[in-house]
């Protein structure tokens, strides 16, 4: 184990590889939006909600460039708090503090994208549904998400778009940047090997 902890210290950008930064970051979120409009046309039946607390950003991105592809159209995008949805709210020992919600519009007939940043067991996709219904009933819900991790599903949960699949063991954790608050885009797979 001591060679391997030696060689960690020489290459630690091998145990832990940005995914995506830069100039294919930004086409990665440009890819995604072609996608949404192949199926949502001019979004005049669809909403964009972000999955606190870091879907926002990514929702927030995604809705962006939609205008800038669709000038003139209306791209209605939203915030989504899940914290009193989630199935550990209780078991926690520490109180949770609540992120705010923030959806200016109907959501009841539309279709809605629901926007994370990492799907990983898919629990907190499931808390985001079940906190969408007190919204309404759309018509559709679909998922949207930068990075799919695979091999660590709890829960049967599915994207309809992803950025980037990683295949990823439970050790690894993986970190979305967001030049908005982290002053830059990139998306980073830390191992934590002792």
């Amino acid at each position: 184990m001591q060679i391997f902890s030696n060689f960690a210290q020489i290459h630690p950008t091998m145990l832990n590889p940005v995914l995506l930064d830069g100039q294919k970051f930004q086409i990665t979120i440009q890819r995604l939006c072609r996608q949404l409009i192949e199926n949502h046309n001019d979004f005049s039946n669809s909403v964009i909600i972000g999955i606190q607390p870091r879907g926002i950003y990514l929702a927030k991105r995604i809705a962006e460039e939609l205008r800038k592809i669709l000038p003139g159209k209306i791209i209605q995008q939203g915030d989504l708090d899940i914290t009193f949805y989630r199935d550990d709210f209780r078991r926690r020992e520490s109180p949770l503090v609540p992120n705010q919600t923030r959806i200016d519009f109907i959501v009841e007939g539309k279709k809605v994208i629901l926007m994370d940043d990492v799907l990983w067991t898919g629990r907190t996709i499931r808390a985001a549904m079940d906190a969408m219904m007190a919204f309404g009933r759309p018509e559709k819900m679909e998922l949207l998400v930068l990075v799919d991790r695979h091999y660590s599903r709890h829960i049967p949960v599915s994207a309809d778009y992803t950025g980037i699949a990683v295949d990823s063991i439970a050790s690894q954790r993986v970190v979305v940047s967001w030049k908005e608050t982290d002053t830059e885009d990139k998306i980073v797979l830390l191992s934590d090997y002792k």
